[in-house]
């Protein structure tokens, strides 16, 4: 047990004891200088421009997200919950973690943990691609499945408090523990690698909702540096986010997107809905084509988020033309698609799941050569 430190009362002359043990203190300073090494070291990721001959006057940026030592944007977020519990006294150097995720938010968290020597449970739905359940286990991590993706909340809280350990909590803290006003968060890298460009501050940002930091991230620091750039977060099929920022009923319910790391079956405490200057709902056969035809257009596979988020980008770039607008959009590569193998690359999956992606295909190669913007049959 430590020793507390006396309190001299005056005119007394104290024998000297021993000072508090600050063994836990250095565990501290270790475990920050392990995480900003870290950061250090993955700083920063490529600004992508490729080049679609139909979108005239219109310049795309995607922010690859997918080369962080995870192979996703949550390394960014696991690493800032890190430092938040760290911070906030709740991470210790024997501490239990434990986080509610459908993948790749606890893969990132895993290697966190691992790099700490933590212990680190996943609760997460059997429906979890098998690829991601893999990656948390590479890095030490447990996982632990319950049939309802409504469950994983309550089971994350009920083993912290079996473990004695700390519920990360990523749909709560993500907006909390990201540091919006700069520190080389991503709205900041974002701006910085524009400034050379042709139109350095984007007409739109373009981002997709799963806790909601991100979108909240953006937005306030757009807000902050008083920019002219907008927001427009794409949401997903069956996903609570939409009908939230439509209705500003924040209760809104609905039943779980099949689009994984992205829409929630409720309205996360870290979506900002103020934060956001348009909102698009996008039909999952679209997301999983446009995934389709920007991975052949970048010769390597991107997620099922990052399709979502390309097609939404397409949407915006043809209203911008429709208007006689011209400028730049930002939209991020979330992670690989060779997690998804098994499911939006999979053609059983597709016909399985009911899910019909070559209207959208043909929809979009036509607008990236052509300029067109139309449904095809």
């Amino acid at each position: 047990m430590q020793q507390p430190i006396m309190t001299i009362e005056a005119g007394a002359c104290p024998a000297p004891v021993p000072l508090p043990d600050c063994a836990e203190r250095e565990w501290t300073r270790m475990a920050i200088a392990r995480l900003q090494d870290d950061g250090r070291r993955s700083a920063d990721t490529h600004l992508l421009k490729p080049l679609f001959r139909g979108l005239r006057g219109i310049s795309v940026y995607l922010k690859d997200e997918s080369t962080h030592p995870t192979g996703s944007l949550k390394h960014r977020l696991g690493r800032s919950l890190f430092l938040y519990g760290i911070c906030n006294g709740k991470i210790r150097q024997n501490t239990t973690l434990v986080e509610a995720s459908s993948g790749s938010t606890a893969v990132s968290e895993a290697y966190f943990a691992q790099l700490l020597g933590l212990r680190f449970i996943a609760v997460m739905p059997h429906s979890t691609s098998r690829q991601k359940i893999e990656a948390i286990q590479s890095f030490g991590g447990e996982c632990h499945f319950v049939d309802r993706a409504n469950d994983v909340y309550d089971v994350a809280i009920r083993i912290a408090k079996e473990t004695g350990g700390h519920y990360l909590d990523q749909f709560t803290n993500a907006e909390r523990a990201t540091d919006w006003r700069g520190n080389n968060n991503i709205a900041e890298s974002i701006f910085s690698q524009m400034e050379g460009e042709e139109f350095p501050i984007p007409e739109w940002l373009v981002m997709s909702a799963g806790t909601g930091g991100t979108s909240a991230t953006l937005g306030r620091y757009i807000r902050y540096k008083n920019l002219e750039t907008r927001l427009c977060v794409v949401d997903v099929e069956n996903s609570a986010f939409y009908d939230a920022w439509r209705t500003g009923d924040l209760q809104v319910t609905a039943s779980g997107s099949r689009i994984e790391g992205i829409g929630r079956p409720r309205v996360e405490p870290s979506f900002v809905p103020g934060v956001i200057d348009h909102m698009i709902q996008v039909p999952d056969a679209a997301s999983i084509a446009a995934a389709h035809v920007l991975s052949e257009r970048l010769f390597r596979q991107i997620g099922g988020s990052t399709g979502t988020n390309f097609f939404g980008l397409c949407w915006i770039a043809a209203n911008m033309m429709k208007a006689n607008r011209q400028g730049s959009i930002v939209t991020l590569i979330c992670d690989s698609g060779h997690r998804y193998t098994e499911t939006f690359y999979n053609p059983n999956w597709l016909r399985d799941n009911g899910i019909d992606i070559d209207p959208y295909r043909r929809m979009l190669d036509r607008f990236l050569d052509h300029g067109e913007f139309v449904p095809t049959t």
